[in-house]
């Protein structure tokens, strides 16, 4: 798994090799790690990328990615103002951004995300909405039907939602629960901010989460690649980079 993390992909050769053990015994010791819900296997080998039915375990996605993470978050610290109420979904990417809403106290934080409700508990000048719902340790989120039932009561001024998986105009998530979590969150938000690795365009995943033109910013660590920008200008898409020391926005 270290090795996953590292490199993001791995093959049976080079585990065989490093391990000292069969190809056969890797791909045991494989076999259980998939079981487990930590990776995908493939040809040859296992990948903790995303795929259109496989999200790695939270642990591992904390893990990768920092410093973009940590720029996109503070772009999006910009959004919030004191005195708002914030909703955050699950993710890694959004517990980072769940560390830094101190700077922005006095808060509401209603959240689902089981990293920022430890992170903000104690914290002086937040007002913390836990949702509740069955806990899974895959996303360390709370998720289900009394998390969705929790979301209808409540309205938040802005809603920060994160997502593995842009595909033309439209995003996308491996898992229905967390669809359906994500959901609610943008349709209870009065102004709706997607939060998506530039790696993460031109994926899809098994289940349509929104359409792009339905979120108020789209915020990314730096651009994609060309083919994705023109088909964002197409749509009048406007991405939000947070890879220069000033924020900027590019018309893609």
């Amino acid at each position: 798994m270290d090795a996953l993390v590292a490199e993001g992909e791995v093959d049976l050769d080079s585990l065989s090799d490093r391990f000292a053990v069969s190809r056969m015994t890797i791909h045991r010791d494989l076999d259980d790690l998939e079981a487990a819900g930590l990776l995908r296997k493939i040809r040859g080998g296992a990948t903790i990328r995303s795929g259109t039915q496989f999200e790695s375990d939270f642990r591992f996605r904390e893990r990768q990615d920092s410093a973009a993470k940590t720029a996109m978050a503070q772009a999006a610290l910009r959004l919030v103002e004191p005195g708002m109420s914030v909703m955050i979904n699950d993710g890694s990417m959004a517990a980072t951004l769940g560390q830094l809403l101190v700077a922005k106290r006095p808060l509401t934080v209603i959240t689902n995300n089981a990293a920022i409700i430890d992170s903000l508990r104690t914290e002086a000048g937040i007002t913390l909405i836990a949702l509740g719902g069955v806990f899974s340790a895959k996303f360390n989120a709370y998720l289900g039907k009394v998390t969705e039932d929790a979301l209808e009561q409540l309205r938040a001024d802005i809603s920060f939602i994160s997502s593995p998986a842009v595909s033309g105009a439209e995003v996308f998530h491996m898992d229905g629960d967390v669809v359906r979590a994500k959901r609610a969150m943008i349709d209870r938000g009065a102004t709706r901010v997607l939060l998506v690795n530039h790696a993460r365009f031109g994926r899809a995943a098994l289940h349509r989460l929104a359409a792009l033109s339905e979120f108020d910013h789209i915020i990314t660590d730096t651009a994609p690649d060309a083919a994705t920008c023109a088909n964002l200008a197409r749509a009048g898409l406007t991405l939000t980079l947070a890879d220069a020391p000033a924020l900027k926005e590019a018309d893609t």
